[in-house]
């Protein structure tokens, strides 16, 4: 892992704009964002998949964010990616593509890979545009408002929503810290990118070492600023800006409604079928 590889992790960052999409309730972008990770899981056609990325990009549209810095996001998974393809086009049953000595590639292997890479690549960038459009105390708020029947079975829906937002914190800040640590240790002689395998893991160590006494050192710092400020969890305790829907946000469930029907339609219609009875057309 190189220090360029570093920065590409955008996981968790905020990018501040003037976007409708950053003035929408949080709660909708939870929801939005759980409808679209569930929708990518039923889509069962490439059409299916031309309408979720159409619908993605036009919410990316909408946000003002860079899509260069979305799609650098994706940088730190291409080995996650590149692994899953290899693994689905080689042991892959089904009818045989090519075949050279004990490497069989499918027909079904090839259409699994593609699908999987679509499904994961658009999954990630998705889930990111939620955390770049939404500042980590309002997807506190949401989480916890979302999850507010649970507290009638006795559940801490505040504790969870504060660890998960402090989590989604700590993504960049560690990110951060890692790169200086990396620089440092680079200007001191030490070589991250070198050798095999087993180097570069014990390559590593220097980094790992300074990086959890940072993290535990920033966690405990973290833990008695919240106790010098009493904080008790979410008994009592009031919000200053409470979440309230408005005119767009329930436009919003409306579109997500529509956008998930055409989904569940697509998937009981055959489209092969529908085209072939076309005049002038023949599959």
């Amino acid at each position: 892992m190189g220090v360029k590889m570093i920065r590409d992790i955008t996981i968790g960052q905020y990018y501040p704009a003037d976007s409708l999409l950053h003035k929408l309730d949080p709660r909708v972008k939870l929801v939005g964002t759980i409808v679209y990770i569930i929708s990518l899981f039923v889509i069962d056609s490439y059409i299916g998949y031309v309408i979720a990325a159409a619908a993605l990009f036009a919410v990316i549209k909408l946000s003002k964010v860079p899509v260069k810095f979305i799609l650098r996001g994706l940088k730190p998974i291409i080995a996650i990616l590149l692994f899953t393809l290899i693994f689905n086009l080689l042991f892959t049953q089904g009818d045989s593509v090519f075949r050279f000595g004990i490497i069989n590639i499918t027909k079904q292997g090839i259409t699994i890979s593609v699908t999987m890479a679509i499904r994961l690549i658009l999954l990630i960038m998705g889930s990111s545009l939620m955390t770049f459009t939404t500042t980590p105390n309002h997807l506190t708020d949401g989480l916890e408002s979302l999850l507010s029947p649970l507290k009638k079975v006795k559940a801490p829906v505040h504790e969870i929503s504060m660890m998960m937002s402090i989590a989604l914190r700590f993504i960049p800040i560690l990110m951060e810290e890692t790169d200086k640590i990396m620089k440092a240790q680079t200007a001191r002689g030490a070589d991250f990118e070198s050798g095999g395998l087993m180097k570069k893991a014990k390559g590593l160590i220097p980094l790992l070492v300074p990086l959890f006494v940072s993290a535990f050192r920033r966690a405990n710092d973290l833990a008695m600023a919240m106790e010098a400020r009493c904080y008790r969890g979410g008994e009592g305790r009031t919000k200053m800006k409470p979440l309230k829907y408005r005119g767009s946000d329930i436009f919003s469930y409306l579109v997500l409604v529509l956008f998930f029907a055409v989904i569940i339609v697509l998937n009981h219609v055959d489209l092969t079928g529908l085209l072939n009875g076309l005049p002038g057309f023949k599959n």
